[in-house]
């Protein structure tokens, strides 16, 4: 009813009660209270917070930099962006600090030169745009599946073939909105493996590599199949030895905006990765 009223969804609905933006007959709202037909409903909506990333002083670990671009190693833990409840310490705001604010502005005021993402747990490799014309080339590029994006991962359990393809769509979860899910009629996304090695009976290392790039997807992927990413918690089981998903973007191969040169970039296993690796039998 309080949805129908404020013209909003279900749960914008139940964060403005939560917050006390809703009255009913002059009294804060209560989210299980029902409408009575003489009751008085009144609201006043929030002002929207405007984000907007700042710079700031955080350390990079930076494996290219030219006038068009870089290649930033980003760390287990880090957010790639500002977004509600990050509003700082992201990698954005760290990009801000060191290109004195010289990003393509193609994806606006809150993602500055962000081409592609990984999740805040995933470390690894990202490409960032510096100027207008390599962000929209770099984006081409990914666009016709023409950019190498190689991970490596640790999985629970033993995969039954050590090479395979996983050919399913992804969209999202019909039941749980923040989640995404292997479903009929999702997006087109594709996931090469190789397994490199079994590090016991309940973990493998293994090598995946992109060929779509749908939100999740290697985790989204590994899930279906039954062998989770280690320490997923949304898609497997935490692991007490793991701060996130044991998920690492290792290289990166693109032709460069304006020189033509295919760049190839590689980043060694985080410590994190190999500690676990070794705790587990690697």
């Amino acid at each position: 009813m309080v949805a129908q009223q404020l013209d909003v969804t279900r749960a914008r609905a139940q964060s403005l009660i939560a917050d006390g933006h809703v009255l009913v007959n002059g009294k804060p709202a209560k989210k299980s209270a029902l409408l009575a037909e003489d009751d008085v409903l009144t609201w006043q909506l929030p002002e929207p917070v405007q984000l907007a990333a700042q710079p700031e002083d955080i350390p990079l670990d930076i494996r290219l930099e030219d006038d068009d671009l870089l290649v930033v190693n980003k760390p287990q833990g880090m957010v790639v962006h500002p977004a509600p409840g990050h509003s700082s310490g992201t990698l954005v705001n760290a990009l801000l600090y060191h290109c004195k604010s010289q990003l393509s502005g193609i994806n606006g005021v809150i993602r500055p030169g962000i081409v592609h993402r990984i999740d805040k747990d995933t470390s690894g490799l990202l490409v960032v745009a510096k100027m207008d014309f390599a962000h929209q080339h770099l984006a081409a590029q990914l666009a016709a599946r023409t950019v190498l994006r190689e991970y490596r991962a640790v999985v629970c359990g033993r995969l039954k073939e050590h090479t395979g393809t996983i050919d399913l769509p992804i969209g999202r979860h019909p039941k749980d909105r923040k989640r995404m899910a292997v479903v009929a009629g999702g997006k087109p996304a594709v996931t090469h493996y190789q397994v490199l090695r079994e590090l016991s009976d309940k973990f493998s290392e293994v090598k995946l590599t992109l060929e779509t790039g749908r939100t999740h997807q290697i985790r989204v992927h590994l899930a279906s199949l039954g062998r989770p990413v280690a320490g997923d918690s949304v898609y497997g089981t935490a692991d007490k030895r793991l701060v996130g998903q044991c998920l690492h973007a290792q290289r990166v191969a693109f032709v460069h905006p304006h020189s033509g040169e295919m760049l190839d970039i590689t980043a060694e296993l985080p410590e994190y990765f190999e500690q676990f690796m070794t705790a587990v039998g690697g």
